[in-house]
């Protein structure tokens, strides 16, 4: 990909996700992006499948105890099931079209588990993202919240419905709690479906999960992330079925990114850092035998 150009405010931005391998199996990731690095508060972005898990699931699939500042995580499943604990005692099985939403600020501990799909196995799909927390709020007190398929507000257009996962769009407002303007959406584009993008944030982009879009006078491939020109009118077209993640909001500003740290601070990274390989960090409370280790030569 060394052949793409750099971000420009006129014409945007198109790069592929790029696999990565994280133990148990691949995932796409989308952000952070060498020539990208966030897109409104949004500063990851991984897609998880679609894989078929075996049965009986390995353990090497679950995701150990792991630590995060300064960001809320977000997971969204199209399919398969996710049991999450942290170390706020908080134990919630995701299924697909409902939202987990972790504010880490100060610091807290989670791990994702299999434990539903152990027996079973089955497909897992969706998406998880990191959202940068704005200054005043980078040392908030951490916090877990979980909402229902019902608490998600539909959004239906000629040919195109979905769901609003967080923030206002669409002539919708999600009921998920955020700490910065923004804006998240899953849409299902049909042959023919042509939808416009909120124009009131200053930074958008798309991720074409599944089909393929026409933007800029061209079409657009599934697991393509699209960065979109900052005040351009933006509109997706669909030649057949697809399944696309729509994104952005307010910037936060410059952040500093190492494993699973987010900070506006390099050395409040390090602290960070410090408290994990101390024990410093309370793990899960239902889930605190084994942890992952500080990285080495990360």
């Amino acid at each position: 990909m060394s052949d793409e150009p750099d971000f420009d405010a006129a014409t945007g931005l198109v790069f592929s996700a790029r696999e990565r391998d994280l133990g148990g199996f691949s995932v796409g990731r989308v952000l952070p992006y060498t020539r990208r690095r966030m897109v409104g508060p949004f500063i990851f972005l991984d897609h998880l499948g679609p894989l078929q898990l075996p049965a009986p699931v390995p353990r090497t699939a679950d995701v150990r105890p792991h630590p995060h500042i300064g960001l809320a995580t977000v997971t969204y499943l199209m399919a398969g099931e996710i049991t999450h604990r942290d170390s706020l005692g908080v134990e919630q099985l995701i299924r697909p079209g409902e939202v987990n939403w972790m504010t880490a600020g100060r610091g807290i501990s989670h791990s994702e588990r299999f434990d539903s799909m152990r027996d079973s196995g089955g497909t897992l799909h969706g998406l998880q993202a990191w959202v940068a927390l704005p200054d005043a709020v980078e040392e908030t007190e951490p916090a877990f919240e979980h909402y229902g398929r019902e608490q998600i507000p539909t959004i239906t257009l000629p040919a195109v419905s979905g769901s609003l996962i967080a923030g206002a769009a669409f002539g919708a407002t999600s009921a998920v709690r955020t700490l910065s303007p923004l804006f998240y959406a899953h849409l299902e584009l049909k042959p023919g479906a042509r939808v416009e993008l909120p124009d009131e944030y200053p930074e958008r982009a798309a991720y074409i999960v599944s089909g393929a879009v026409e933007w800029g006078g061209k079409v657009h491939e599934a697991k393509t992330m699209l960065v979109f020109p900052e005040g351009a009118p933006v509109a997706l077209s669909a030649p057949g079925r697809a399944t696309v993640m729509v994104l952005g909001g307010e910037p936060v500003g410059p952040r500093h990114i190492w494993w699973n740290f987010v900070s506006s601070r390099k050395d409040r990274i390090e602290e960070a850092k410090a408290d994990w390989a101390a024990g410093r960090t309370p793990l899960p409370t239902l889930d605190s035998a084994e942890w992952i280790p500080l990285p080495e030569g990360l």
